[in-house]
């Protein structure tokens, strides 16, 4: 039953639609709603490798991020908030490739079709924070959002292309 989903592309239009649906509902919460320091200074206590992390200062969105500026625990919430922002649009625009394959058959169609459209959802997602309380909206965080669906459509195009044995 599933493969037939599968192959017609319905489950992976599924998996967007429940990804779109996670994360409307992440960015209606607040920062301090998302916040995972607490857990962070309980399961790293010993702060791993701070000694190592706290050569790292870069800027990003005109702000400096180092473990000096914002502490060891905020430091490291950075890297899993921009890993989760990478990684939910990978699968987003990965499903909406994926879904999209079996009703129009051109790889580079569907490829930019997907791109474009997790890339527009990412700027729909970053307003509204905008509208929600306690929340930053970044374009700097649509950029990460197209570069992780942009991933995702380009790693299931070459895998599609290879085992079809067709690139374009």
């Amino acid at each position: 039953m599933i493969q037939k989903y599968r192959k017609n592309g319905q489950l992976y239009l599924l998996i967007s639609f429940v990804m779109m649906g996670v994360l409307f509902y992440s960015s209606s919460q607040t920062y301090e709603q998302q916040s995972q320091i607490g857990l962070l200074s309980n399961l790293l206590k010993n702060e791993p490798f701070k000694a190592q992390l706290s050569g790292v200062s870069f800027i990003y969105a005109g702000s400096e991020v180092s473990i000096e500026k914002s502490g060891y625990f905020s430091f490291i919430e950075f890297f899993i908030r921009k890993g989760a922002h990478f990684g939910t649009y990978l699968i987003l625009g990965s499903s909406f490739f994926l879904g999209l394959i079996p009703r129009m058959k051109n790889f580079l169609l569907v490829a930019f079709f997907s791109w474009l459209s997790a890339t527009g959802y990412a700027a729909l997602d970053e307003f509204h924070q905008m509208l929600t309380g306690g929340r930053t909206p970044l374009f700097q965080d649509v950029i990460l959002d197209s570069l992780g669906a942009l991933t995702g459509v380009l790693i299931c195009w070459l895998v599609l292309g290879i085992k079809e044995k067709r690139i374009i």
